[in-house]
């Protein structure tokens, strides 16, 4: 590592927070007959593909909330729920508000956060981050979400846009993400990255490769990884 960064940006969907087993688990509750894992894996899938209308210049800018209830609307006849009310719909669709952080995260958050300014870079909308930190106790210095830049990760000035609002170069951002091209984009704009293990982010049976990649300034097991070879 060139130099110790000044400022920690997150990615947050699946770095910070359990969105498959907090999606499986809400559509559980409401329909247990249905496959809650199929049906959370459906609804993240679509995530990619709303984000890429935006960025194409399809849609307008669109907030993640709402992309979210997009695909929601489009996935519930594939699962036999194309009846379910609105009312029930918009509180389905506040589960991505709702996620559970992994159990290393508020520990080594509050570990990095003693000596690093830490922050999100998510493309999540600010009310949703928002609304997460404060139900799990997450302890950011401040939220930046794609909301801020009215651009999608990997666009360059959501990665750029961290140094600018903290006034320090690229190299001084390290972004931490749990996505290998979340963490190219951010290093073709300059910034350090570090790359952390979430064998599960798609569930128990669907684990996925967390084999080290030598582009990456760090590798980490988890938050409490990080923190120890960021020295914290």
């Amino acid at each position: 590592m060139a130099q110790p960064p000044a400022v920690l940006a997150f990615d947050t969907f699946g770095t910070v927070v359990d969105w498959h087993g907090g999606i499986a688990r809400e559509i559980h509750a409401l329909h247990p007959s249905i496959d809650a894992a199929a049906f959370a894996t459906a609804w993240r899938a679509g995530y990619q593909p709303a984000m890429q209308r935006v960025r194409s210049g399809e849609l307008g800018w669109t907030l993640i909330d709402d992309l979210h209830r997009q695909i929601l609307d489009e996935i519930l006849p594939r699962f036999g729920l194309q009846a379910m009310p609105q009312d029930t719909r918009r509180q389905l669709n506040k589960a991505w508000h709702r996620l559970d952080p992994w159990p290393d995260v508020l520990e080594g958050l509050a570990r990095l956060k003693r000596r690093y300014t830490i922050c999100t870079l998510s493309n999540g909308n600010i009310g949703l981050l928002a609304n997460m930190a404060k139900r799990a106790g997450l302890p950011w210095d401040c939220i930046l979400s794609a909301e801020v830049f009215r651009a999608y990760k990997p666009d360059p000035a959501t990665y750029l846009g961290v140094a600018r609002v903290f006034d320090v170069a690229p190299g001084e951002v390290m972004l931490v993400a749990a996505h290998h091209s979340d963490l190219a984009g951010a290093r073709a704009c300059g910034l350090q990255t570090a790359y952390v293990e979430r064998p599960l982010e798609f569930g128990a049976a669907q684990p996925k490769d967390v084999a080290p990649r030598p582009e990456n300034n760090l590798h980490c097991r988890d938050f409490l990884d990080l923190a120890t070879q960021l020295g914290s």
